[in-house]
């Protein structure tokens, strides 16, 4: 090696070790030439001057080592001297180069989801930034069928193209990726991808795409059920309506998991567990084993009732009144469903629980006693209600009452009432007993003071009554109900007795009866039905009790269907039939014969003020009746609109002739709350005649029918 190339290679070392910059190594060193030169190369330093320029060997041997790089350098540089001094100036010290400020940056980080640098650069953080504007493209759902469902729940759609910046919409991407992912693995695509960026158009709009890759669908594959012996030994496995083949939707896995949990109770196993699901994917085969342990827990029957709580409304005897089960029935948890529902029906309780125990006590076919335990919490026992409407023909009325619902313990209420109005007014008291040593069975017995001031008749009444019932609430809507009992009425009334002339008298009247009925119903809500239909038949065998006995029948048939067009249109409609046979018109009191009109009869027409009349125009009853009507109901949220036609008329004969009808047609609103709808119908009679009302207005609470 020449001294020459000796000096070229140890310089580019040491330049190499000087250098402090932080870029590689590899960007400061240009590339070498090739090995093989060719051409004439420029020469940058004649041989001479080089020569020159190489410190001196000491000696003339060349091949002595040559002199250290830093001396050399020493010679290189120019002496310096400060102004008057002959010795030469210290340099000052080495600095390191500055640093790149665009190199000395974080990098950014690794992320799916790429915002564009000149949107996203926010650099005064206090700055009110215009607001972003961006579209969204979802694409790679497909044959998925889950567009619509990802769609619900975007938070890129959801956010109507705006937000405050861009970072804003990078978080609204992220969160629908994992949203995609989500959606498509619980259908069953477990391999699942979604890939979520953010483009920029020349205009400075963003675009926000969401690209879902859903891979295959996986199917269930082998189902094992790890369980203790049942009876039948097939219940668990029936219980589960999963099978190999299925999709493997997390849906429909969670919900036959449950009817497991659901059927295990409702056939003898009150305490049965459901343990955590594994399912094994199989990516080669694109299908999961399913295994689902479960602990079934002893088979039981039924046994005894304990109760507990610091303010009971009534003990664990009364309880056994109530369920519907007997002591050693096989465990049902529908039945005991069924007395938890029951419990709450009385209206006695502000909080009550029902739960089996175990009592680890075995019965003779092998099986486990099992007792419930009702935890309960007694309620406010007193209750004010009222009821205000107005009628053209009846006027306002009011009614109120305050009932205490548990004052003869165990369920026996104490009700008392009052009625106040422009044309009546009175007074009750009422003894009821509920569950009476029955379930659903109720006894009933109370005492009435009334008074009535209606065109047709005016009427001082004092009434007893006693009963027994079963009939529908609002919890236990019952297909049948019924009701049968005794009244004896003491009743003062103003009756006419020539038609021709008006000419009134008052008469009094002791009349007993036995009134019973029986009613169907098959439809879908007591207050405010929408489908099915009920129908009602009352029938009551009475007579005057003064002198010789005269008895004649009083009696009533109802019929209502209910059709829904639509979710929010309903046509119902009604029919009654009545008849009073045995007795003459005159015979019977003013205030039990026939009447129609009104707001639960024919609308359009005053309060009982269809049929005969006298010379006054003032109706006077009849012996049988004739009534039908039909109405659309169209609801809209909680607000309702309905358009109706009645039709009906009154007879002196004791059967419905079914001739000479009157109509009324009218239009209503409806507002609906939580215990039935408020109604107001407003009504006009067709071919209206003298003395008859142009139109006419019900107010009340609860459909028409």
């Amino acid at each position: 090696m020449s001294r020459r190339q000796a000096y070229h290679v140890r310089r580019m070392l040491s330049l190499i070790l000087l250098t402090a910059s932080p870029l590689p190594l590899m960007a400061q060193i240009a590339t070498p030439p090739s090995s093989s030169r060719t051409g004439t190369e420029e020469t940058i330093l004649p041989d001479d001057q080089f020569e020159a320029r190489l410190p001196k060997v000491e000696g003339s041997d060349p091949n002595a080592p040559l002199p250290s790089i830093d001396s050399w350098i020493d010679q290189q540089m120019p002496q310096q001297s400060v102004e008057g001094q002959g010795a030469p100036t210290e340099l000052p010290p080495a600095t390191e180069p500055a640093e790149e400020q665009e190199l000395a940056q974080p990098l950014p980080p690794l992320d799916s989801v790429t915002v564009p640098a000149n949107v996203a650069a926010n650099d005064d953080p206090n700055a009110k930034l215009p607001e972003i504007r961006y579209a969204t493209s979802i694409e790679g759902f497909g044959k998925t069928g889950l567009d619509d469902e990802f769609r619900a729940e975007s938070a890129l759609i959801d956010g109507k193209g705006k937000a405050e910046t861009a970072a804003m919409v990078q978080a609204r991407a992220q969160e629908d990726e994992k949203l995609a992912v989500r959606i498509l693995n619980s259908q069953g695509y477990y391999d699942a991808t979604a890939l979520a960026s953010l483009d920029q158009a020349g205009d400075g709009t963003l675009k926000a795409v969401l690209s879902v890759t859903p891979g295959q669908r996986y199917r269930i594959g082998e189902i094992v059920i790890h369980a203790g012996p049942t009876v039948p030994p097939t219940l668990v496995r029936d219980s589960l309506p999963l099978k190999t083949g299925d999709d493997i939707i997390a849906a429909n896995v969670e919900g036959a998991e449950a009817n497991v949990a659901l059927k295990l109770p409702e056939n003898g196993y009150p305490f049965a567990k459901i343990g955590e699901r594994d399912i094994l994917l199989d990516p080669a085969t694109v299908t999961g084993d399913y295994m689902l342990p479960v602990e079934t827990g002893p088979r039981g029957i039924f046994r005894a009732i304990t109760t507990s709580g610091e303010k009971q409304a009534f003990g664990a005897d009364h309880m056994e009144v109530i369920r519907r089960y007997r002591p050693g029935d096989l465990y049902d948890s529908r039945k005991v469903d069924d007395l938890r529902k029951a419990l709450v029906a009385t209206g006695l309780f502000s909080s009550v629980a029902v739960d089996p125990v175990r009592t680890n006590e075995s019965a003779p076919d092998g099986t486990e006693y099992v007792d419930l335990h009702v935890e309960q919490e007694a309620g406010p026992p007193r209750t004010l209600a009222g009821e205000l409407g107005y009628g053209t023909g009846q006027g306002f009325r009011a009614e109120g009452t305050w009932t205490h619902r548990n004052m003869f313990p165990p369920e026996g209420a104490l009700i008392l009432g009052a009625i106040a109005g422009t044309q009546e007014q009175g007074a009750s008291a009422t003894f009821r007993r509920s569950n009476a040593g029955k379930r659903d069975k109720t006894f009933q017995t109370g005492v009435s003071l009334n008074h009535q001031n209606y065109d047709a008749y005016e009427a001082y009444t004092a009434g007893l009554n006693i009963g027994w019932s079963r009939q529908s609430t609002p919890i236990f809507q019952k297909r049948w109900t019924y009701s049968y009992g005794a009244e004896v009425l003491l009743t003062n009334e103003q009756v006419v007795v020539d038609p021709a002339t008006a000419d009134k008298t008052r008469r009094t009247y002791f009349i007993g009866g036995l009134p019973v009925q029986i009613g169907y119903d098959r439809s879908n809500d007591l207050l405010n039905p929408t489908k099915g239909f009920r129908a009602s038949l009352r029938a009551e065998p009475e007579g005057s009790l003064q002198g010789s006995f005269s008895p004649y029948l009083r009696a009533t048939f109802d019929l209502s269907g209910y059709y829904p067009v639509s979710d929010s249109l309903v046509i119902a409609a009604r029919t009654r039939l009545g008849t009073i046979n045995g007795v003459d018109r005159d015979d019977v009191a003013p205030s039990r014969r026939i009447y129609a009109g009104g707001g639960g009869s024919v609308r359009g027409y005053g309060y009982q003020e269809l049929g005969p009349k006298d010379v006054n125009n003032d109706p006077i009853g009849g012996r049988s009746v004739n009534e039908f009507a039909v109405e659309g109901r169209y609801r809209f949220g909680n607000y309702g609109i309905v358009a109706f036609v009645d039709a009906g008329q009154v007879y002196e004969s004791q059967i419905p002739q079914f001739s000479d009808m009157r109509y009324g047609v009218g239009i209503g609103g409806r507002f609906y709350t939580n215990f039935g709808p408020f109604r107001a119908d407003i009504a006009m009679p067709i071919n209206r005649q003298p003395g008859e009302s142009k139109f006419a207005l019900y107010i009340g609470i609860g459909q028409a029918f």
